[in-house]
């Protein structure tokens, strides 16, 4: 499947590859855009189109999108996003109270720090940012005409609690309470959790099981532990045999953006729908198909007599430059090492498309010394020292990484 911009680049009805080939070496149109493989014609013609209905299943770790006429879809995708943005925003939170506490005095500065009544977590406005930019890149190819969505919402405190019911709602688990500390100690009914109460030590601490940049200071992310066990922990590297429990971070963040997605594409978009995960289930057993998030979005968008594509686009969001400039620990003579690596290193950027005999990766590690690492979106290496002469540009990095992938049980 080619797809195809008119003279003035906007989208038309895609076509097939032989009819693209043809085009090209006519002289009547020329490539656009590598992957999807995009073409924009050279001469003027009727913009015939079909009413095409996209398909998004919003998630906080992936996103499936699949466009779709009623006889045959058209295009089709599984977009990972990044989870990365609360340790980079804790890391630059860090490093900048280093810094301000070598000063002697600063300013107050509080007029500058409120923040917008519509503000979200960095986290969150990410991540809605990218579902947008997703919906945005995907009307730059293809005309289409109706968008349908699946929100899904989460009952968190049900999660937890099966039982819960009426006014339990308005009491969390630590109603009664001072603080968490002493919700964890009760928790774990005043014992340390490591050695179970033979140190026969009897000062009590919490220990973060996840650092506390990370993981916050959730009940879930707290443990019990003796004052003997947490300094071995600390201080001699003593290893628990202690996990975090479930963490809801994905199921809040579902519930903050369901419907602040779904008000900005009416804002931009005019036939906007939302429907939910008990419809798309039933759609998707009552026809056979398999769980998957591109197969999810081609049941939302509701053309469920359309042939399948028989392939999708796998695609991966990366981060597209390093801010922090130094690393945080001095080296010897109370010099900073920087953290920033060339931009460009013999010709070849990070995540730059490469082929190594004849298969298509990406460039994951370089080396001034000329040997890189590549590897493909699903983490298989390829090679780890693979000199840089035998490897063939492809294409350059964009945000979003794409590989193609064909769908099980196709050739």
């Amino acid at each position: 499947m080619v797809y195809v911009l008119n003279v003035d680049g906007k989208p038309l009805m895609p076509c097939k590859s032989a009819k693209a080939r043809h085009l090209l070496r006519d002289g009547k149109a020329k490539v656009v855009k590598r992957e999807p493989f995009t073409i924009k014609l050279l001469f003027e013609c009727d913009n015939i189109t079909q009413p095409i209905t996209l398909g998004v299943d919003a998630g906080s770790k992936h996103i499936g999108v699949s466009a779709s006429t009623e006889k045959k879809e058209v295009y089709s995708a599984d977009v990972e996003l990044r989870n990365d943005i609360v340790e980079l925003i804790s890391t630059r939170k860090q490093n900048r109270r280093t810094r301000r506490s070598r000063l002697r005095y600063r300013k107050p500065r509080f007029n500058n720090r409120k923040k917008d009544d519509k503000w979200l977590a960095p986290s969150v406005e990410q991540k809605i940012q990218c579902h947008l930019k997703v919906v945005e890149d995907l009307h730059k190819i293809l005309p289409i005409t109706k968008i349908v969505v699946e929100l899904a919402n989460f009952d968190i405190q049900k999660i937890l609690n099966p039982n819960i019911e009426g006014e339990e709602y308005q009491k969390g688990a630590q109603s009664g309470f001072w603080n968490a500390r002493e919700f964890v100690i009760w928790r774990d009914n005043h014992t340390c959790q490591h050695c179970k109460g033979k140190s026969k030590d009897n000062v009590l601490e919490v220990h973060h099981i996840e650092s506390r940049k990370t993981g916050g200071n959730a009940p879930n992310n707290l443990v019990t532990l003796c004052k003997t066990c947490h300094q071995k922990h600390h201080r001699e590297g003593m290893q628990l045999n202690i996990h975090r429990g479930n963490s809801m971070r994905h199921e809040a963040f579902m519930g903050v953006m369901r419907r602040e997605f779904y008000n900005r594409l009416k804002d931009i978009y005019q036939d906007v729908k939302i429907t939910y995960g008990y419809i798309t289930k039933s759609n998707r057993i009552a026809n056979g198909l398999p769980k998957a998030h591109h197969i999810d979005a081609f049941c939302i968008a509701g053309n469920l007599e359309a042939e399948l594509l028989g392939y999708y686009y796998y695609q991966k969001k990366v981060r597209c430059h390093n801010r922090q400039i130094h690393k945080a620990n001095y080296l010897k003579g109370g010099r900073k090492k920087l953290n920033q690596s060339p931009y460009i290193v013999l010709g070849f950027r990070l995540f730059d498309k490469v082929k190594l005999e004849n298969e298509e990766c990406f460039v994951f590690g370089r080396r001034v010394r000329g040997y890189f690492k590549v590897c493909k979106l699903d983490g298989t290496v390829i090679h780890t020292d693979i000199n840089y002469k035998k490897l063939k540009f492809v294409n350059t990095r964009k945000r979003y990484l794409t590989e193609r992938r064909e769908m099980e049980g196709k050739a």
